[in-house]
């Protein structure tokens, strides 16, 4: 058997594995890592795999954190933001209800082929000296005691000695199973998803030139497309290999696993729900397809002073409406290489591994809210165009801006700044509450080609500008204070405008969200 001694072993070479190992390097550029995975590298560019779009946060740890803008500009799509679709009922889309954008906002964004993202990183981790054993499938973890990988490779059996072991291997995720980690949420969603050869261009659903112009020269199809109805939304994502993703996700208290588990299945729901989308496939070749069931999942422990930890799907997933995934695999990397560095330098790291244990907790609880028995609301554009307000101002304002200035792990000893997060997460908790009680009704409206533009909700686009700026420490806590304060005024708004959306719109209601109220009771 073939032993190897590291200061740090990395089981899973996905995205969350790969981008640990670069971050870690970069923090500890003499620290001994390996890196353990199932499949071969290269890996085909079209990898079947969910996280295909980015938001800010995850954009800026691919970017500027770990340093693949290069990549991303060159090799990957800029996203023209999230962009939704009600009410198309096998019409043209400009018949729609359409809640996006008309421009970009200013934080980059992008479309990820997961297996060229991979493969770039596989090479820059290897520049870099991290050891990478492929085709490697891991038997055991150990522990207790002196930590070790046991793993059956191409060349027979191996081990890996190691201080810090990693469990980034997704949803096999061993270490989870070993520990009986493994906890279920009450966010109960099943998905079903394909790639098809070729771009499928929304922008070809409608001649309208009226409509085409609303987003001036951008192409909506480098958006993420979502269409919408109660009880389920359908991404369509394209890719720079010359693909699209196509998902379905959907409550099964709407519509069961049953009617999406199976290719055939999905294509004949697609048929009846979004005849549009099903008409657009048609001389597009299937590459692949999968389905998860129950994909939203918890875990009792993700990061333990005995020198493991998980990250990634191996430990939780929440869902992907808002495309979350690489955003809690930037918070967790980022928990870990603290705990590693501090590790590493002889510091105790019991109470700060409880703490950083608590901050992610916290972070997951408090976004699962933004999911769960909301699905009925899916089909209503009003009632989205007041969500999305609050949820994207709720991200902007804290989560994002908090990774943008480098402060999450800040989070786990200044009191100020947690204290405050901990206001907006109650704000968050209260409006989605209202959210949650309007959502129950499943109202769907017939699409009346109404576009409610996000840009023209004025602070919106300032706290999305607001995240590439430079802040000191005590300019940070102050700028957090503000978007609470913020936070605190629109929740008042939108909260009465869930329940009475005629009402007159007041200076202040207009100054932060601009004419939206006007369009949401038109």
């Amino acid at each position: 058997m073939n032993v190897s001694q590291h200061d740090l072993v990395i089981v899973g070479g996905g995205l969350a594995g790969l981008t640990l190992a670069l971050q870690i390097r970069d923090a500890q550029p003499d620290l001994s890592v390996a890196v353990v995975e199932r499949a071969q590298h290269p890996v085909p560019e079209i990898t079947h795999k969910i996280g295909e779009s980015t938001v800010e946060l995850g954009s800026w740890y691919l970017a500027n954190t770990l340093g693949l803008r290069d990549h991303l500009d060159e090799c990957q799509l800029r996203k023209f933001g999230l962009r939704f679709f009600f009410g198309a009922e096998g019409r043209s889309l400009e018949q729609a209800d359409e809640l996006g954008v008309s421009d970009t906002f200013s934080t980059p964004t992008w479309q990820i082929d997961r297996g060229r993202l991979e493969n770039e990183m596989v090479r820059r981790a290897e520049a870099q000296g991290v050891t990478l054993i492929g085709g490697a499938r891991v038997k055991r973890i150990d522990t207790q005691g002196a930590r070790q990988v046991l793993f059956e490779g191409p060349q027979g059996e191996g081990m890996l000695k190691t201080r810090w072991v990693i469990d980034a291997a997704s949803r096999t995720s061993p270490l989870k199973r070993q520990l009986s980690l493994a906890r279920p949420n009450t966010h109960d969603v099943n998905a079903s998803w394909f790639r098809v050869a070729g771009q499928v261009r929304v922008d070809d659903w409608s001649a309208d030139p009226a409509w085409g112009q609303r987003t001036g020269a951008r192409p909506r199809w480098l958006s993420t497309n979502q269409l919408m109805g109660p009880g389920y939304w359908v991404w369509i994502i394209p890719l720079a290999s010359n693909a699209t993703s196509i998902g379905i996700v959907a409550d099964p208290e709407w519509h069961g696993l049953d009617e999406i588990r199976t290719q055939a299945a999905s294509l004949a729901w697609l048929e009846r729900f979004e005849p549009r989308l099903f008409a657009a496939l048609e001389g597009h070749e299937v590459l692949d397809f999968a389905f998860l069931r129950h994909f939203s999942h918890d875990c009792k422990q993700l990061f333990s002073p005995d020198q493991w930890a998980l990250t990634g799907e191996a430990g939780v997933f929440l869902d992907p409406l808002y495309s979350p995934g690489t955003d809690f695999i930037a918070i967790s990397n980022s928990f870990i290489t603290d705990l590693v560095s501090r590790d590493r330098a002889g510091e105790d790291i019991r109470v700060r591994s409880r703490a950083l244990e608590a901050v992610y907790r916290s972070l997951y609880d408090n976004t699962l809210t933004i999911y769960q028995g909301l699905y009925g609301g899916f089909g209503d554009a009003h009632f989205m165009a007041l969500k999305t307000t609050w949820d994207y101002c709720y991200y902007w304002s804290l989560l994002a801006l908090l990774f943008t200035q480098d402060a999450m792990t800040q989070l786990a000893d200044n009191a100020p700044l947690r204290n405050q997060l901990l206001t907006g997460v109650a704000l968050n908790r209260g409006l989605q509450r209202r959210f949650r009680a309007a959502a129950k009704a499943g109202v769907q409206r017939p699409g009346q080609g109404r576009f409610f533009n996000q840009q023209d909700v004025p602070l919106m686009g300032r706290l999305n500008a607001e995240l590439n700026d430079t802040l000191d420490a005590d300019a940070l806590l102050q700028r957090v204070t503000k978007n609470v304060a913020r936070l605190e005024r629109l929740a008042g708004h939108l909260g009465d405008r869930i329940e009475n959306p005629r009402a007159p719109v007041s200076d202040d209601e207009a100054a932060l969200i601009g004419t939206f109220p006007r369009l949401v009771a038109a």
